[in-house]
């Protein structure tokens, strides 16, 4: 039995191969960087159908946000390998799955744009670290914590327009103080951030959701795309859920910069899991 897991900041897919079926499931998201690995054996716990498995899981290979360097893979590793004690555990950045899922075998940039973003670029074997990918407090450009910290400062500081005010104020029971204590005293303050930027789906054309969403995607092709000589010979992918459902104002922008879109994917999961069952040989 081989599970693969895909895990961002607020959620994980893990798919499960056996030779009688493919089973999916959910956990909240595993980030060492506000996670230890006691933690992420509670969550898995919590998770009935990954109970009953665990003990005949024989490989694991995890793919998260956070899992960039030895320590916070040590992390995870422990985590996982409590849990699932009879596993060979593999722990690697979400780029890499990401550069799996959208790349394959072949070279191209793959970007991040869920709760928060990054940008690798993948010669079609190795994925190739950059200097990019500084969190929620230094980066994330145009990434759910960034797109809901705008949208929460517009109406904090009463700059959002008003007609949009009085929606947000139906569908989010606020204040200064309830908002600086869930961004400086609880854990998770990027998803609570994150949650915000799900207020401009239903309003994704107005005037002024549509500007901050050219504005936020702008910034993050000049943060992050532009850094790369080759950013407009190579496709340049995209997975998360921003990425997803503000495609066609991700498209207009990139298209302005002469970027060519590969594909946008909401979650990378399925592509992940293919092609690691084709790299380890199992047939499907």
């Amino acid at each position: 039995m081989i599970i693969v897991a895909d895990s961002g900041s607020s959620k994980t897919d893990w798919m499960v191969y056996s030779p009688t079926e493919i089973q999916s499931f959910s956990t909240q998201g595993i980030n060492p960087y506000f996670l230890n690995a006691h933690d992420i054996v509670k969550i898995l716990s919590k998770n009935k159908g990954l109970g009953v498995i665990a003990d005949q899981v024989k490989e694991v290979y995890f793919f998260g946000s956070g899992c960039s360097s030895p320590d916070k893979h040590e992390i995870v590793s422990n985590g996982l390998s409590s849990f699932f004690t009879k596993a060979f555990v593999s722990v690697d950045h979400d780029l890499i799955g990401s550069a799996y899922a959208t790349c394959g075998n072949n070279e191209g940039l793959t970007c991040i744009l869920g709760t928060g973003s990054n940008i690798s670029y993948y010669d079609g074997v190795n994925v190739h670290n950059g200097k990019h990918g500084l969190g929620y407090v230094l980066g994330d450009e145009g990434s759910g914590t960034f797109f809901g910290r705008k949208v929460l400062v517009s109406y904090l500081y009463q700059t959002m327009p008003e007609d949009l005010r009085v929606l947000f104020a139906e569908n989010y029971a606020i204040t200064k103080d309830i908002v600086i204590e869930n961004i400086y005293q609880k854990p998770f303050p990027n998803s609570y951030l994150a949650t915000f930027s799900r207020f401009m789906i239903a309003h994704k054309s107005h005037p002024f959701i549509q500007q901050m969403l050219r504005d936020g995607f702008q910034e993050f092709v000049d943060t992050n795309i532009k850094d790369y000589k080759m950013y407009k010979t190579i496709p340049c992918n995209f997975v998360g859920s921003i990425a997803f459902y503000y495609q066609d104002e991700l498209r207009e922008v990139c298209a302005k910069n002469q970027i060519k879109v590969g594909k946008i994917l909401q979650k990378p999961i399925e592509g992940i899991f293919d092609y690691i069952l084709k790299r380890e040989g199992v047939a499907q």
